[in-house]
């Protein structure tokens, strides 16, 4: 008797230890500009937000009892709603960094990132010196770390940025900009789309961090790690990332 009681209290300490975290089942409103596949976007047929980012936090909320609800939000205007409580966190593959973290507040990062510069299929081989000369404009989506680099490679001046990813793609896809500096997950998708017109031209840029983003001072951020980590260890991130990027 005294064995079996032994066992079931070390079975109950290591289950506790497995999943301490438990936010009761919560219902987290998620903030996410879903124009950016395959990390977020829309699902024609169903109209649910869908992509590597919702799996993620979905996994994250099953194993921390909590339930994701996510909403659709401009970019330009999704730091400002978090701040002013109208989401719990947001997810939007969002870049970690330094400015960033004075006013809110990031998981540790779930994925990293390189960014990348999509180009005409026609200007295969073009260089940053090519695109310099040729008149044309970088593009990239306003208030976003590719637009700090596109801004580092060419000058601020030619520059083009837009609100959306899809509006830069559609710009280049035109002709009217000479690429659209993207990170490299979600630049495939748009090469797959637009396939024998857009292709990825330039790469091994920068790369970035992305974590899941709280007000400063939130508390579930040590529960969102908690179970990142389990994500992790588990093999389950690795999982996900062979689910969206696993036949690039």
């Amino acid at each position: 008797m005294k064995k079996v009681l032994l066992a079931a209290a070390v079975a109950q300490l290591f289950a506790g230890a497995v999943s301490a975290a438990d936010l009761g089942g919560a219902v987290l409103r998620v903030g996410s500009d879903t124009t950016y596949p395959p990390m977020e976007t829309i699902d024609p047929a169903t109209g649910q937000v869908v992509g590597f980012d919702v799996d993620v936090v979905n996994g994250i909320c099953e194993r921390i009892n909590c339930k994701a609800e996510f909403v659709t939000t401009a970019w330009d205007g999704i730091f400002a709603a978090i701040q002013q409580g109208e989401f719990d966190l947001v997810a939007s593959g969002v870049t970690i960094t330094e400015e960033r973290q004075q006013s809110m507040d990031f998981t540790d990062p779930y994925i990293i990132v390189s960014q990348a510069i999509l180009q005409r299929v026609e200007d295969e081989g073009m260089t940053i010196d090519d695109i310099k000369a040729s008149g044309k404009k970088l593009a990239a989506q306003t208030a976003t770390t590719n637009a700090s680099l596109a801004e580092e490679l060419v000058g601020r001046d030619n520059v083009a940025l837009y609100d959306s990813f899809v509006a830069a793609t559609v710009a280049l896809k035109n002709g009217d900009v000479a690429g659209v500096v993207i990170d490299g997950t979600s630049a495939n998708a748009y090469t797959k789309e637009f396939a024998g017109e857009l292709i990825v031209g330039i790469t091994g840029l920068q790369s970035d961090p992305l974590g899941l983003v709280f007000q400063k001072g939130d508390e579930r951020v040590a529960a969102f790690n908690e179970a990142l980590q389990m994500m992790k260890d588990d093999g389950s991130m690795d999982v996900l990332v062979a689910k969206y990027w696993g036949n690039n």
